[in-house]
């Protein structure tokens, strides 16, 4: 732990960040009206400490009540360190009156918080719910709470049991001039005002819960003549008026009494008994002066009391007197002697020569003193009154007001400066900046609630406008614009500096007398008071106390000690001889990174060649009072180390770490901590730099100021310079954290690194946690304080001590300070602070951080180019992303960051940690979306797993994926080949024939050249092929040409058969159907390009079942496992085999050409099936082609067409015009017909044609469509009948018969026998008729005797029955004839 001093104390402003503190105003009117001639009391503030504020499992631990008074007015607020208070601010007003000095009183009691109020006319009591009535719960988790003022609106102050209007007395004019109140145990309000008149006027409120009505009691000196021994007469004679005039008023209630002590203008302390209602005890503060003469002259306006109550010290009382030129300050004990008698005892006298006292405190040890010097500027000191025995006071350094002017370098912008210094989180209050742009913009309108962001912008605006509008001419040179910039941006500075000078007012100071928290209230903020660190107090003391310095904590041995503070005030005077430019210079140098040792060369030369003032001279006669000189560096620069080995303690219980989730963690204690890291980094790098100044001198100066020569100088040049140069650029760094602001992130950026944090396993990194602070921008060093290192800090702390200990400010404060600066220093092997940055997108600052560190810091090398690597990637430079991640993982094995990132719960963890790492970092790549970066990477990695096989196929596989997704589908394929792993090596082959396949790159997937792969593609192809939709996909087409490229045409007409069949069985549309007949033409082209003898192919399994690799069995309907699946016969088809399916395909198409709903079945259809569709669409050249080829019967053709032309002939007009389309798919023989012809003349031509083309044996096709006529009662077309007689009459006259058309059949007998006869013999079919000399002939007698029986038996044919008669005898006669002659001739 480093050394802090208790002796010292430096002032850190918690700035509030919002542009308008939200105060209520509550506004109290008794119908009083101002007093004449009213008296303006000054502004005053003070402040109110829970009991139980230093206790850390308490509700009010670190938690107060400040407020101030102004005039009318009293401002109150609430606040906390530990959690955000919502509501707590309040302001009162009371009409046409002033609040008295001291008016103001705070008191707790077990339910409530009571505020009581005094004002020159009137007494006010408010009773607020205490806090722990307000939150029942023992734990403090939530980080915002709502103030005790929440409800304050809700009160009636105007009530007259919480108001009474202060009595006058008669004759009395003026009013009271001070007051002091006090709750009594039975809860009544006391208020004790000074009388104007003299004496002490109390007034008492009832207790707010219980009925009453307001007591007035006087305490005047009349009062005492009866008490009081040693009262002359004459005291009491005569004006008495001014002599007891109560300047100061202070109470305490001791053993159910209320003493009240006030000391008047006639330079006595009295004190009284409220109960007894008489004074007890008189003391003239003269005698406590070592040299009273004409004191006692002066007023006693200025004079203060105060009182501080313990257990070991009993009752003090501190007066001060206000004496020109010699403020004393006087403690004395209160001591209780027999019969309820009282004295005081002198403990101390302390003396000081500041001017003005604005207010002092008095503790149970210290006084506190807040003066104003003659310049206006803040004095604050303390001094212990028990234990000094030189009366010398400690100091505190206060935060001194911003710079009057700004350095503004060549190379600055003056805006962009003026911004950065205005905006800066150390200088100017938000209401300071607001105030004077109202004031510059003339008050013109009034600035609302903006966000700083929004307040930036308007005063960038508003000085820009006032510029431009003073401008007149319209051409500048670049310079002249630079100087009006100056002086405008300049104007608006000094306009804020009044204000923030205003603000930063003292008003009062208030120490706490459980924690020891020191604050300063000033008009426009509070400050707390930290205890200095041992370095930091002495480069900061002022000169009288360094030099009267004896001893410092920052060594135990005396002489070293001497020669640090003989050093130091030689570092104090080298920095008074740096320049401002020297100073900016440097400053510059190390934010450009130049080495500090040349910038504190160069400021040393300018020393020299401007020490006009003997400086260097000075410093070497003090050099020469340093004995050792490297031992006292060497202590120097080892309390400024902040270098720790120490881990972070885990392993708390759920308890404690619950308790001390809250701890400092409010924006006021993060705003304290963060300044106070900022101020030390400020002042130890000045420090650094002076020192390394020092050093170089000590080298110039070489055996003249060393006493122990070369050695000492070589020590001093290889060792403490590079420290010193090292810690300068430390703490540069962190002084440049602390004052960076933390960027707002847009949503989407914050779920992208979300995810990518995911990526990396690294999300439960505190990411934007809920508890970003809801005021302003934070620095970034805030925003780590608050999402990470608090809680690592107060683990740490409380690892070593009890939680029940007390919250010790000065304790607690410094430890909380030096663990944070430990956690930022860049030399400790913790990373978390870049960590943070990530998680919480601050690119750019993190960016910074890392160029700051680059050239110096040795330590987490790796984990900050990684980190770099992510502010590359996040703004989108991929190439710098991944040079940077290349060399990060040189230390994944040395860095404690990364080997974190490293670690993997995966079962299959890499064979190494820097392979685990390129993993990480590749899906990191992956996740952005970086692909080209992946294979770069992925191509890296490869060369670290040499004889890691499964890392090597991982890797490859990746190439493989993102090639294949770039579309470098060599590039893809050539990395498929060198993957060792036969399984992922199959499955990148399957992605590979699938994407390309999806992209339509088949000319790449055909031709490369599968060495070894060749049977694992075609099956992949194939399983595709079977297992997707045909029509989406064209897998085997894929194949078909996969195998023609390799000259393999029995597979490729193979696929596609299979393809065709599967076409015919499940895409039943035309598209299909044409498919179909183009596979089976392109199997029949394969076929047809092998010699004959093996142009076949084995028929592909129906039903399209195949086995495919890794399918699960098959069970039966029991459940069983299915048994080994028959072996079938395996079916060869030959050339012609194909030509028919091939044929049978093109007749499917036509028919779903023509009739397109005939697709869905004609798809799987039969040769037979297919003819019956082709004949009920009308396709009959078709239906007759099929038959042809099946070898099949014709007569369902010319059936069909028979019906048609029967539908024909009955139908009407509508049948006509729909025939024509299906005609017109015949081929009608080309007879030129002059005459126009009727569809179904074309219908009957077409069906004769046919008839005449494909001849029958017996006319069995003229039997059928003549059947077929007849049997729907059609007349027979006579070319029909002409064309059958000449066929087979017999066939004919058995048709007439069956249908019982007798006449027909008659006059068809009768003409069969002319024909014999001779007469027409050629229209029968007959070459010759019936002779001798030619053939036999014959009738159908069987048929000829029916048809005699049938017309014998009805009466009216008989006419036709005796021809048919007369004509079978002629032909009989002339048989006989015939007969007889060719007997003859034989």
């Amino acid at each position: 732990m480093a050394a802090a001093l208790e002796r010292s104390f430096i002032e850190i402003c918690g700035f509030e960040r919002e542009t308008l503190h939200r105060v209520r105003e509550a506004t109290v009117d008794l119908g009083l009206t101002s007093l004449p001639g009213g008296v303006k009391f000054p502004d005053s503030a003070g402040a109110f400490h829970y009991e139980e504020s230093g206790k850390l499992l308490s509700v009010t631990s670190n938690r107060f009540i400040h407020w101030s008074t102004s005039g009318d007015a009293v401002q109150l607020v609430e606040q906390s360190l530990d959690t955000n208070l919502l509501n707590n601010a309040v302001k009162l007003r009371f009409t046409h009156c002033s609040v008295l000095p001291g008016g103001v009183t705070i008191q707790e009691t077990l339910n409530n918080v009571i505020i009581l109020i005094s004002t020159n006319q009137s007494v006010h009591r408010m009773v607020l719910p205490h806090p722990t009535r307000m939150y029942r719960s023992e734990l403090v988790t939530e980080l915002h709470m709502q103030s005790i003022f929440t409800d304050v609106g809700k009160l009636s102050l105007q009530d007259p049991s919480h108001s009474a209007i202060i009595p006058s007395s008669v004759g009395q004019t003026g009013s009271p001039s001070t007051s002091t109140a006090w709750l009594s145990y039975q809860g009544e309000a006391h208020y004790a005002l000074a009388s104007p008149a003299g004496g002490i006027m109390v007034v008492t409120l009832p207790p707010h819960d219980t009925q009453g009505s307001v007591s007035v009691v006087e305490l005047k000196r009349s009062s005492m003549m009866t008490r009081l021994s040693g009262w002359m007469p004459t005291a009491i004679r005569g004006d008495q008026g001014l002599a007891d005039l109560v300047v100061s008023l202070a109470v305490r209630e001791l053993e159910e009494d209320s003493f009240i002590f006030a000391l008047c203008q006639d330079h006595k302390l009295r004190m009284w008994s409220f109960r007894e209602q008489a004074c007890l005890l008189e003391v003239d503060m003269l005698e406590y002066i070592p040299a009273c003469k004409g004191v006692k002259r002066l007023s006693g306006q200025g004079h203060r009391l105060r009182l501080a109550f313990s257990s070991t010290t009993g009752l003090c009382v501190s007066v001060y007197l206000a004496i020109p030129q010699r403020g004393q300050f006087t403690v004395l004990q209160l001591v209780a002697t027999d019969n309820n008698r009282y004295s005081l005892e002198h403990i101390s006298s302390l003396f000081t020569t500041q001017e003005t006292l604005v207010n002092f405190a008095l503790t149970s040890t210290d006084i506190w003193g807040l003066w104003v010097d003659d310049s206006n500027s803040t004095v604050v000191k303390y001094i212990n009154f028990e234990h000094n025995t030189a009366g010398q006071w400690n100091q505190v350094f206060v935060q001194p007001p911003p710079e009057e002017e700004v350095h503004i370098g060549v190379d600055q912008d003056p805006r962009e400066t003026y911004l950065e210094f205005l905006f800066s989180p150390l200088r100017f209050t938000a209401a300071a900046i607001v105030k004077a742009l109202q004031i510059y913009r003339r008050g013109s309108e009034r600035i609302t609630d903006l966000s700083w962001d929004a307040l930036k912008k308007e005063v960038t605006v508003a000085v820009e406008t006032e510029l431009q509008s003073s401008v007149t001419e319209f051409e500048f040179s670049q310079e002249e614009y630079r100087q009006l910039q100056v002086e405008f941006w300049s104007r608006f500075y000094a306009c804020c500096l009044q204000y923030q000078e205003a603000l930063s007012m003292p008003l009062g100071l208030t120490v706490s007398p459980h924690t020891n928290m020191v604050c300063l209230l000033k008009k426009g903020f509070v400050s707390f008071l930290l205890p200095c660190f041992a370095v930091d107090h002495l480069y900061l003391s002022y000169d009288e106390y360094l030099f009267s310095e004896e001893e410092t904590p920052i060594t135990e041995d005396p002489d070293v000690g001497r020669d640090i503070l003989q050093l130091v005030q030689c570092l104090r005077l080298v920095s008074d001889a740096v320049s401002g430019e020297m100073a900016y210079e440097m400053e510059k140098a190390l934010e450009h990174l130049e080495s500090p040792e040349t910038a504190a060369e160069l400021v040393l030369e300018n020393m020299l060649s401007n020490d006009n003032d003997n400086v260097i001279e000075d410093i070497q006669n003090k050099l020469q009072d340093v004995r050792n000189p490297m031992a006292a560096m060497v202590a120097l620069l080892r309390e400024m180390d902040l270098e720790t080995d120490s881990e972070t303690p885990h392993g708390q219980s759920l308890n404690m770490r619950i308790s001390l989730s809250q701890l400092y963690g409010s924006s006021s204690a993060v705003s304290v901590v963060c300044q106070a890291v900022c101020h030390m980094a400020m002042t130890r790098a000045l420090f650094c730099r002076d020192l390394l100044i020092l050093q170089k001198l000590y080298l110039r100066f070489g055996d003249n100021v060393f006493l122990g020569g070369g050695a000492q100088l070589l020590q001093l040049q290889q060792e403490l310079i590079p420290r010193s140069s090292q810690l300068l650029s430390t703490y540069y760094l962190l002084k440049h954290i602390s004052q960076s602001l933390a960027s707002s992130v847009p949503m989407d950026i914050i779920d992208a690194n979300l995810q990518h944090l995911t990526v990396l396993e690294l999300s439960d990194t505190p990411a934007l946690s809920a508890n970003r602070s809801v005021l302003g921008p934070q620095t970034v060093v805030e925003l780590f304080y608050q999402t990470v290192a608090r809680k690592m800090i107060i683990s740490q702390m409380y690892s070593q001590q009890q939680t029940n200990s007390l919250l010790l400010w000065t304790h607690m404060i410094s430890n909380v300070v030096h663990l944070l600066a430990q956690l930022l220093w860049p030399s400790n092997p913790g990373f978390q602070f870049p960590e943070c940055l990530m998680a919480n997108c601050q690119y750019t600052q993190l960016q910074e951080y890392v160029r700051l560190i680059g050239p110096w810091c040795q330590v987490n090398i790796g984990s900050c180019r990684f980190m770099l690597g992510q502010c590359y990637l996040a703004n989108g430079e991929g190439q710098k992303a991944l040079q940077c991640f290349q060399e990060a993982a040189t230390e994944v094995e040395k860095e404690e960051f990364l080997m974190r990132l490293t670690s993997t719960e995966e079962e299959e963890a890499a064979s190494t940690p820097r392979l685990q790492y390129y993993n990480k970092v590749l899906r990191l790549l992956e996740d952005v979306g970086l692909p080209e970066l992946v294979i770069q990477l992925a191509s890296l990695a490869i060369t670290e797993a040499v004889n890691d096989v499964s890392s090597q196929a991982a890797l490859w596989t990746r190439i493989f994926k993102h090639h294949l997704d770039l579309g470098h589908n060599s590039e893809a394929y050539e990395a498929l080949t060198q993957n060792p792993d036969s399984s992922m090596q199959l499955d990148c082959l399957r992605q590979l024939v699938v994407v390309l396949c999806e992209r339509s790159q088949l000319q790449d997937l055909v031709q490369f050249p599968y060495v070894n792969l060749h049977d694992e593609v075609v099956s992949i192809i194939e399983s595709r092929a079977r297992g997707l939709d045909l029509l989406a996909h064209n897998y085997y087409d894929l194949l078909y040409a996969f195998h023609i490229n390799r000259h393999n045409y029995r597979k490729a007409g193979t696929v596609m058969f299979e393809f065709g069949m599967r076409l015919g069985r499940e895409v039943r549309t035309r598209l299909g159907l044409q498919k179909q007949a183009n596979c089976y033409l392109a199997a029949l082209n394969c076929l047809r390009l092998i010699r004959p003898e093996y142009a076949w192919i084995v028929q592909p399994a129906s039903g399209a079942v195949y086995e495919r690799p890794g399918a699960s069995p098959k069970r039966n309907a029991d459940g069983e496992f299915s048994s080994e699946p028959v072996k079938h016969q395996v079916d060869i088809l030959e050339l012609k085999d194909l030509e028919k399916e091939y044929i049978l395909s093109r007749s499917r198409l036509t028919l779903a050409q023509h009739h397109p709903p005939s697709a869905a079945v004609a798809g799987s259809a039969s040769a037979v099936e297919m003819v019956a569709l082709l004949v009920q669409t009308g396709l009959f050249d078709s239906a007759l082609s099929l038959c042809q080829t099946f070898k099949l019967n014709l007569t369902p053709v010319f059936e069909g067409l028979a019906f048609k032309c029967i539908k024909l002939q009955l139908g009407g007009d509508e049948a006509q015009n729909e025939a024509w389309s299906w005609l017109a798919a015949n081929q009608l023989s080309s007879i030129t017909n002059t005459k126009e012809s009727s569809a179904t003349d074309e219908a009957w031509r077409l069906l004769a044609s046919y008839l005449d083309r494909y001849p029958s044996s017996n006319g069995h096709h003229h039997r059928c469509v003549i059947n077929k006529l007849l049997s729907h009662g059609v007349p027979l077309p006579d070319w029909l009948v002409r064309s059958y007689k000449v066929v087979d009459a017999a066939s004919l006259l058995r048709l007439y018969l069956n249908f019982d058309l007798l006449d027909a059949a008659a006059e068809l007998v009768l003409e069969y026998m002319d024909a014999l006869l001779g007469r027409g013999h050629q229209y029968f079919g007959i070459e010759r008729p019936l002779s001798a000399t030619s053939s036999s002939a014959w009738l159908p007698y069987t048929s000829i005797d029916q048809l005699l029986q049938a017309l014998s038996e009805t009466q009216t044919n008989s006419g036709v029955y005796n021809k048919v008669r007369d004509k079978l005898d002629d032909y009989h006669k002339l048989v006989d004839k015939t007969t007889k002659r060719r007997l003859l001739t034989r």
